[in-house]
């Protein structure tokens, strides 16, 4: 077993790793950025496939005996003979980065025998990075993050389509925030207390989950499937059921209020 060190080396290397990539990404960010669409109608750009290079290169040059899943790398599935797998989405948010949306991230995790247990979420273009060690809490620029429990819900987003459908089916009952391009970032919103909950289609991959997985986590809250199963990462297949996520005290009540609205069916 990895000891608490080791994850700390983990965590002070991707900090390091996010930070050079971070000034990378923001090279691209309102500039010159070709883009293109891969498979299933996904804008991909150069700034996606320069900071996954870097970041495959970096990472793996100092930590070999690690398996390999990213967005924007073809997966071999080698992954599954590693107990420990860095899991990144060089840039979650691509649609929201090419439109010159702050909100986009670079998500990185550690994940072993299925879990996180270091995270990096680094938003450079909001001057934000989260970070997370299993049993070592979550912080934001350096700060512990506090999230009271409670089982209220005024706060909620999901995503564009989402959000629509729950203003109809609840006009006026919550607080449904605008549209959040990055779903690693609406993650970390919950993580940090600034909504109660945030919703997801089946369909994300863990590259979108598992770095924000642990933030909240890390802060007393949960990510579930509707059944309310936590989520487990590096299987053979890596798309996600519809899923919840909520802050500490809220996950009963977010999935009640997910089943009565048929929204994530």
């Amino acid at each position: 077993m990895t000891s608490g060190l080791n994850l700390q080396a983990d965590l002070d290397l991707m900090l390091d790793a996010a930070t050079v990539a971070g000034d990378l990404a923001m090279g691209y960010f309102r500039s010159e950025n070709r883009s293109w669409t891969k498979q299933g109608n996904s804008p991909v750009s150069e700034a996606d496939v320069s900071v996954d290079n870097y970041l495959r290169q970096r990472l793996l040059e100092a930590r070999p005996q690690y398996g390999w899943l990213s967005e924007e790398t073809v997966d071999t599935l080698q992954r599954k003979e590693h107990q420990n797998v860095f899991i990144i989405d060089p840039i979650d948010g691509t649609r929201g980065f090419l439109e010159g949306n702050p909100r986009w991230c670079i998500s990185m995790a550690v994940v072993r025998d299925g879990r996180p247990v270091v995270a990096v979420l680094h938003c450079p273009a909001l001057g934000e990075t989260y970070c997370a060690v299993s049993n070592g809490g979550t912080s934001l620029n350096g700060k512990p993050l506090h999230n009271p429990v409670s089982d209220e819900i005024l706060r909620i987003t999901a995503s564009r389509k989402l959000n629509a459908e729950m203003q109809e089916i609840y006009p006026g009952r919550f607080d449904i925030l605008p549209y959040v391009p990055s779903l690693a970032y609406r993650m970390a919103m919950v993580a940090s207390g600034v909504i109660d909950g945030a919703f997801a289609r089946s369909g994300a991959h863990d590259w979108d989950m598992a770095a924000a997985d642990l933030l909240i986590a890390e802060t007393g809250g949960s990510v579930t499937s509707i059944s309310g199963e936590q989520l487990i990462y590096n299987r053979t297949a890596i798309r996600a059921p519809a899923l919840v996520a909520a802050g500490p005290g809220r996950s009963q009540k977010l999935l009640a209020l997910a089943k009565s609205g048929g929204f994530l069916q």
